[in-house]
């Protein structure tokens, strides 16, 4: 019988690592199941028949009081109401929900995409090349860095917004979307670029970088081949950081009215009408605050997950 010993590669080593890690695996399946509901959001709507619009609770007199709340007790929860509908509109909670879901994941998700790339590509470049260029770029971020970062979401937004539309008229939502993702996009690259260019200032020294110049290899060739295979963990575990961020910025954006407006299901849209009908109906914020917590917890529990499996010296 052949014993002999079967090497494993480091992608492989990863691999068993992170799924020996339970709230690691455990993690990625909530985020799985939220990136399943944001695109599935029009078949769970086809399919339990109601839809984010739709004002059933004026539709139909029973639905809700004289003051514009759920007859119901709990919100409205019933058979038809999954959970509950809406104060004063009587919208779908349950299709609000996963509409609410697919925009603000769709907005976080493209900025992150554009930090990390823009990240990857400045930090890298300041710390390979040095000299000038990595003084000039260095003094850029500090500039950017300098902008308080909240302030800054709620004071750029409506100004890009007033570049294409006159303030008389309604901002698009598709406008809107495109905003969002450019402002968090423009605010919010320069930590993994910073990150990344104090790694490349260490590595671009080390040996094997030293004989991959030796040998006569292309800028290009000793980044891609020699740099970015150790610059994976960073990366990752910012990406894991940075996404679950982005949420709660664009859901706080929606929030104070600068993001998602009516009628666009969004998380932050469905907090600030929460924070309206609390005190007569906590109900209606129980489920977009429940799905948020969770949301955010299994990412950052995911993210000290990657970490630990790129890197089995860490420990939590």
């Amino acid at each position: 019988m052949d014993n002999a010993l079967v090497g494993r590669s480091p992608g492989q080593l990863m691999w068993r690592r992170f799924t020996r890690d339970r709230s690691g695996v455990v993690s990625a399946y909530v985020v799985a199941f939220f990136f399943l509901v944001a695109l599935a959001a029009p078949l769970i709507s086809a399919l339990y028949g109601k839809d984010p619009t739709t004002t059933y609770g004026l539709n139909d007199p029973g639905l809700l009081n004289q003051y514009g709340y759920p007859v119901r007790p709990n919100g409205g929860i019933s058979s038809d109401f999954w959970f509950g509908i809406e104060p004063t509109l009587g919208r779908d909670v349950l299709t609000q929900l996963a509409y609410g879901i697919r925009t603000s994941l769709l907005i976080a998700t493209a900025a992150t995409v554009l930090c990390v790339l823009t990240g990857v590509l400045v930090g890298v470049t300041a710390g390979y090349a040095g000299g000038r260029t990595d003084y000039f770029l260095g003094r850029f971020i500090d500039l950017l860095l300098a902008f308080p970062a909240q302030l800054s979401f709620i004071a750029f937004t409506p100004v890009v917004y007033s570049l294409f539309v006159s303030p008389e008229k309604e901002t698009p939502t598709s406008l809107r979307v495109v905003t969002l993702i450019l402002v968090l996009w423009v605010l919010g690259w320069m930590g993994l670029a910073r990150l990344l260019r104090g790694q490349v200032l260490s590595l671009r020294e080390r040996e094997f970088v030293e004989a991959a110049r030796v040998t006569g290899a292309s800028p290009w060739r000793i980044i891609s081949r020699e740099l970015l295979p150790n610059l994976w963990t960073p990366i990752l575990v910012q990406t894991t950081l940075m996404l679950p961020s982005m949420v709660t910025v664009e859901a706080g954006l929606s929030f104070i009215g600068v993001g998602i407006l009516e009628p666009t299901p969004d998380w932050g849209r469905m907090f600030a009408n929460g924070a309206r009908y609390y005190e007569s109906d906590i109900t209606y914020i129980f489920f977009p605050g429940l799905a948020m917590i969770v949301f955010v917890v299994a990412f950052n529990l995911l993210g000290d997950s990657v970490r630990d499996a790129f890197d089995p010296r860490t420990r939590r």
